[in-house]
């Protein structure tokens, strides 16, 4: 059995995008069931040193932004510095979506063990092949910040569950 770079990254990333949307309605309903302003729960962290959830869902967007745009060799969208709400990050995961599901399969699963060089915030660089570059670094930090967020909102409070974080059954591709 064969499993694609197209399968192993834009197959993995867009359900727990999905999931990750739906965490944010979920989200929205805990803090409108305690009259709460949304962005309090945005600026939680888990510790003062980690990224808030807004950034947690930024990160988990930036990955599969700049790892399907390197897999696939095409420039990133780019999303504005705002401080966005739950309806702009969730307009930004849809964008994401759309991004990673209109990329040629492929053009992903081609050359699988071509360079690719993924850049930090920080201008700093690091080199990859695409298939290390998504099995060693982009789908676990992904899964990093994504875990991260369902834990954020876990100690928020927000009434969730592991179904939450994993989301419906998927049936195998065939």
């Amino acid at each position: 059995m064969t499993i694609s770079l197209h399968e192993a990254s834009v197959g993995v990333y867009v359900p727990y995008l999905r999931n990750l949307s739906a965490l944010l309605d979920h989200a929205e309903a805990h803090a409108r069931a305690r009259n709460v302003d949304p962005d309090v729960l945005l600026a939680v962290r888990l510790s003062p040193d980690m990224y808030s959830l807004r950034q947690q869902v930024g990160e988990a967007n930036r990955h599969v932004v700049l790892s399907c745009a390197l897999l696939a060799g095409c420039a990133p969208p780019a999303f504005a510095e705002a401080e966005p709400d739950i309806a702009e990050l969730k307009a930004r995961i849809a964008a994401t979506i759309d991004f990673a599901q209109s990329l040629p399969e492929a053009a992903i699963d081609a050359a699988a063990d071509k360079d690719v060089v993924f850049t930090f915030r920080s201008g700093a660089t690091r080199p990859f092949t695409r298939k290390s570059l998504i099995l060693t670094f982009s789908v676990p930090q992904f899964f990093f910040h994504v875990a991260t967020a369902y834990d954020i909102l876990r100690h928020a409070g927000v009434d969730l569950a592991k179904k939450d974080f994993l989301g419906p059954p998927r049936p195998p591709r065939g």
